[in-house]
Parts: structure tokens; C-alpha cells; sequence
């Protein structure tokens, strides 16, 4: 078989392969025979059916799939020999010409392109870092406690507060009319926790147990029910129950209650500062991950694959339509979403891909099986029950392959920090857990 290959343009290669007829035709008969062997059909016994009929019925389609495999496994040999590295599929169309005896096919494709990185050390990445102070510990330790408050009703004559459980009746109408979910009786919430719109939970505050109060209520512009939103609506709201909320204490019973191995309040404030340390260093290395990542890519030069970027496109398109429909979007599969709103964020993630691709070769950076198993023992730390998390992920190797790449992306960003120029900025424990 010969090939020759030529440039179209930037990645865009074009490749002539050439069949002898004789091997397709031989492959077209071998395969018609097999099927003769085990074919049904009106008339005939299994296995009697003759071979005029069988090519008649079955020659065109036989001879397609032969051609496929055929053509496909002479355009992947010969990409081989050539050492090219294919990106996508190739457009295979027969060729006009064709010497005789043979079968020529044109082959047209991408490979990928050869990155080029620049000197890391002109890179400039901003490294951030939060430590986990005894505030912190004390806002969790809030937390924990709000999660176990009781509640007691209050006495007749005492007025609602902020942290009260209140119950109430409510009537909204906008335009004189009730709207959906404008109507309630015996609902409960907590002042000030933030279930209801603060212009709801001021008018509550103050009121005692039997009143009644009416009040405006404007809805915001952005409210997620569309039918009121940026309306105003007519309130009353009718106050049956006043309920004071008891936290519960620090002490050695709180921490046994939260199931702290060292059952004392220095055991449980350790306890909270080892989980908060945990969430600060995935939460610090995925930005700082981030930042290195951007880095790279402005470092970065190279010509993106068609192919590749359209597959990334045709990614998140589904991922897209799949989100519309766990909304309860109707028809969410035939929503019109043109390619040119994803196509920007594929383009970076196929850059970015190419990019650390050949950091990660040029370097070694590939995961260690010791990386791996360190990374999952750290993700297991944070459950209850850490082996069975271990055995979760050891089962399945889609999991662990997972796990491989952000050990990768870890590697690649710890390169690259060693190398760049960083600037060093401190987050309060606050402002990380605030970003996304």
C-alpha cells in the first residue's frame, strides 16, 4: 500500500491511501460466505440459502463494512508509520483517480500541534494563603451549636426577636388577588436565619403572640418566582406562636454528642481545626491551581485542533442540556444553543489541555501510585468511615483516574510555582470560604 501525506493548512494534513481490489473483494466474499452459514430467510432451510441470494441481499451493505474497516485500519497503520498524532477523525472520501487494480481514498485531517512554552521563570502567578484562627473555630463551633438548638415557647405577653421560632398565618395578594404560594397557616421559620425576604422578618420582629399586622412586601426583580417577581405585594400576617431558642453549651457532652473520639472541648476545637485545615488546603490549592493554569496558558503558543475544540464543544453542550433538563426545561434535548457560547471556555480547556499535556511529558510529572493513594486517603479523611471511601474509589477505575488527573494538575502546579515569579497574598479564613 502506498501513502503519501501533505500539508493543507496550519494541523490540516492530507493523506492517499491505496487498496488493491483483490483484498476487498476477497474480504467482501470471505464475509459473505460466514453469513450464508447462519442467514434466515423466506424459503430457504438455515444455512441453504445460496450465495446469489445472499449477495444480492446483503453484497452493498457487506461491502460498506469492509470498505470501512479496511480504509480505517490502512489510515491508522499508516499514521503510525508516519508517527503522526491524530487529533479527531479523519474525513475519508474515494479519490477520482484510482491506479488500476486500485482503490485510492484521500484522507483528511488534524494532528496535534507542537507547544511551545516559554520561560516559566518570566511567569507571574499570585500564591495565596489563609490560616485557620481560634475565630474561626468559635463561627463552626456557632454553627454546630445553631444545628442542635430547642426550642420553648415563650410566655403570652413577650415579643418576637431575631432567633425566635415563630408561627404564623399569612396572606399575600398583589392587585387585590391571592397568588401561588402567597397563602399559609401554621408556618414556621426562624427570625433572622434568612428563609424568609427581610422585609417579611422585620415585620414580624416585635410582634406578639395572637396579633396581627399588615405590611408591603416588594419583591426583587430576580426572585425566583417569576410570577411575582419585581411586584409588590399586600401583606397579613397573623402571629400564633412564639418559641426562644436554647443552645446548647460547650462542653464535654457537646463534643460526645458530635461523636469527638477525645470527648473534652479541647478534643472537639481540635477536631474543628483539623477539618478546617483540610477544607483550607483543597480549597487554597484549587485557587492557586487556577492561578498557575492561567499563567501557563499566557505562556503558552500553539495552534488549536478543530477537532478537538468542536468535541469539547459538543461536551459541554450536553452537559448543558442535561442541566436544563434536571431543571424540568420541556424539550431540553432540542433547546437551540448555538456552538459559539461554549466555544470560548472550549478553546481554553483544549489549549490548557494541550499545554499541561506536554508540560506534564517534557518534566515526568505523571502521578506516582503513591500520589494517588496519598491524595485518596486525604479525600477518605473527612467521612465517617474512611475505608469504605478508600474502597469506593479503589473499585472503579474511572474514579481513580480521576484522582490520577488532579494529582497531575498538582504536579504540574507545585513545576510551575518552583519556577515563576509569585507574589504571596493573604485571604482571611472568611474571604476563601465567601469565594466559589
Amino acid at each position: 500500500m502506498a501513502v503519501t501525506v501533505e500539508t493543507l493548512e496550519k494541523l490540516e494534513r492530507k493523506m492517499t491511501l491505496t487498496l488493491p481490489v483483490g483484498i476487498v473483494q476477497s474480504e467482501v466474499e470471505s464475509r459473505l460466505k460466514k453469513l450464508a452459514r447462519t442467514v434466515k430467510m423466506d424459503g430457504f432451510r438455515p444455512g441453504k440459502v445460496p450465495m446469489n441470494v445472499v449477495s444480492q441481499r446483503y453484497g452493498y451493505s457487506v461491502h460498506y463494512e469492509v470498505m470501512n474497516d479496511k480504509v480505517g485500519e490502512a489510515f491508522a497503520n499508516a499514521a503510525n508509520d508516519a508517527k503522526l498524532r491524530v487529533a479527531g477523525q479523519p474525513r475519508i472520501t474515494e479519490s477520482e483517480s484510482s491506479p488500476e487494480g486500485q482503490m485510492a481514498f484521500d484522507a483528511v485531517f488534524e494532528v496535534y500541534p507542537e507547544v511551545k512554552i516559554a520561560d516559566l521563570s518570566t511567569a507571574e502567578v499570585e500564591k495565596i494563603s489563609t490560616e485557620v484562627t481560634d475565630s474561626a473555630i468559635d463561627k463552626t463551633l456557632d454553627i454546630l451549636r445553631k444545628q442542635r438548638r430547642t426550642f420553648a415557647q415563650r410566655a403570652q405577653d413577650a415579643a418576637a426577636q431575631d432567633g425566635d421560632r415563630v408561627t404564623v398565618d399569612f396572606e399575600g395578594k398583589i392587585d387585590g388577588e391571592v397568588f401561588t404560594g402567597g397563602k399559609a397557616e401554621d408556618f414556621q421559620f426562624i427570625v433572622g436565619d434568612g428563609q424568609m425576604l427581610k422585609e417579611f422578618e422585620t415585620a414580624t420582629v416585635g410582634m406578639k403572640s395572637g396579633e396581627s399586622k399588615t405590611f408591603q412586601l416588594a419583591f426583587p426583580a430576580d426572585y425566583h418566582g417569576k410570577d411575582v417577581a419585581g411586584k409588590t405585594a399586600d401583606f397579613m400576617v397573623t402571629l400564633k406562636k412564639i418559641e426562644a431558642a436554647h443552645l446548647p453549651e460547650v462542653n464535654e457532652a457537646l463534643a460526645k454528642s458530635l461523636g469527638i473520639a477525645d470527648a473534652t472541648v479541647e478534643g472537639l476545637r481540635a477536631d474543628i481545626r483539623k477539618n478546617l485545615e483540610r477544607e483550607v488546603k483543597f480549597r487554597l490549592l484549587a485557587r492557586n491551581k487556577a492561578a498557575v493554569m492561567d499563567a501557563l496558558v499566557a505562556k503558552a503558543e500553539l495552534e488549536l485542533p478543530n477537532a478537538s475544540v468542536q468535541a469539547e464543544v459538543n461536551r459541554l453542550m450536553e452537559g448543558a442540556r442535561a442541566d436544563l433538563k434536571k431543571r424540568g426545561i420541556k424539550d431540553a434535548d432540542k433547546a437551540p444553543l448555538p456552538d459559539d457560547i461554549f466555544r470560548p471556555q472550549a478553546e481554553r480547556r483544549v489549549r490548557l489541555g494541550l499545554v499541561v499535556a506536554e508540560l506534564v511529558r517534557a518534566n515526568d510529572l505523571q502521578a506516582k501510585t503513591e500520589q494517588i493513594k496519598a491524595h485518596v486517603e486525604d479525600l477518605a479523611a473527612s467521612y465517617e468511615k474512611p475505608t469504605e471511601v478508600l474502597r469506593w474509589y479503589y473499585s472503579d477505575n474511572n474514579r481513580l483516574a480521576e484522582v490520577e488527573a488532579i494529582v497531575i494538575e498538582n504536579n504540574v502546579t507545585e513545576f510551575v510555582m518552583a519556577r515563576a515569579k509569585i507574589s504571596e497574598k493573604s485571604l482571611s479564613f472568611d474571604e476563601l470560604m465567601a469565594q466559589n
